[in-house]
């Protein structure tokens, strides 16, 4: 039986009802107004406002460059579009690391300025006290762990996290203490489909959803980038990416088309004019 969303608006609640069904959970990201709003009318739970937007919408080689200011700018357009899915915004690389009380500072005013509906932190046990002090406050907390973008330049690139026994029950660890602290989520980025399922069945018991990225499909979802499935970034496919679309041809046909048009001046017709 699928869960009634109240309202028509998905929720933290709805997520973990989602859960204690073993219903599945979906994401996707979203950058602006216009997809947004198809993304949601096509019936997602939770829209997030990724810090892939450094690459996606800036061009940046990693997700470090972008800002509170622009994650805000970005994520008030998706929110508009928002009719039934969550809103989740990803919290900058330096806007929660400095200490707890700059974190909630930050994490209040994204949620304030931008209208979003939580907000998404990348690490473990490390940030934990950061984490409790949000959930105190009374800000919803999705975690992320396994392949954090944010700490690339440490980790060396994006290989496959937790492949080591030691690694592996660290981030299980890590998670446990996440949902037990009251995380509605976690996100699971490009560790061992395995691992997945073990962390999965950990954080069960405290209705925690686990969202899959590279990480199997025994997770409680599944998040990708929009533009990646839907076949915009061209040459990038990682192994765990599906290509849902090709649409990459499809709006560089559509744009060799116009040219064309207005070159032999086919566009506009008679019927296109005043």
């Amino acid at each position: 039986m699928s869960v009634h969303v109240q309202n028509n608006k998905v929720t933290t609640q709805t997520i973990r009802q989602k859960v204690e069904a073993g219903e599945k959970v979906t994401v996707l990201t979203a950058y602006d107004f216009t997809l947004a709003r198809l993304v949601d009318e096509a019936g997602i739970d939770i829209l997030l406002v990724g810090d892939s937007a450094s690459n996606i919408v800036c061009g940046n080689q990693d997700t470090l460059p972008i800002t509170v200011d622009e994650m805000i700018f970005l994520t008030k357009g998706v929110v508009r579009a928002a009719q039934h899915a969550m809103v989740l915004i990803d919290m900058p690389f330096g806007s929660y690391q400095i200490s707890k009380e700059e974190a909630l500072r930050n994490a209040v005013r994204m949620l304030k300025e931008s209208g979003c509906d939580a907000v998404k932190l990348e690490g473990g046990e490390e940030i934990l006290p950061t984490v409790k002090h949000m959930l105190q406050a009374g800000i919803p907390v999705c975690a992320h762990l396994g392949l954090t973008p944010q700490s690339v330049n440490q980790f060396g690139g994006y290989s496959l996290r937790a492949k080591e026994e030691a690694e592996a029950e660290k981030l299980l660890n890590d998670a446990v203490l996440m949902a037990k602290a009251g995380c509605f989520a976690i996100v699971l980025e490009k560790i061992p489909a395995a691992l997945a399922q073990r962390v999965t069945k950990a954080v069960e018991p405290y209705h925690c959803a686990t969202i899959g990225i590279g990480a199997g499909n025994q997770t409680s979802g599944q998040v990708l980038v929009l533009h990646d499935m839907l076949g915009l970034n061209g040459g990038f496919k990682p192994k765990f990416l599906r290509y849902f679309a090709n649409l990459a041809e499809v709006v560089k046909g559509a744009v060799q088309n116009y040219a064309q048009a207005v070159k032999d001046s086919s566009f506009p017709n008679k019927n296109e004019q005043y």
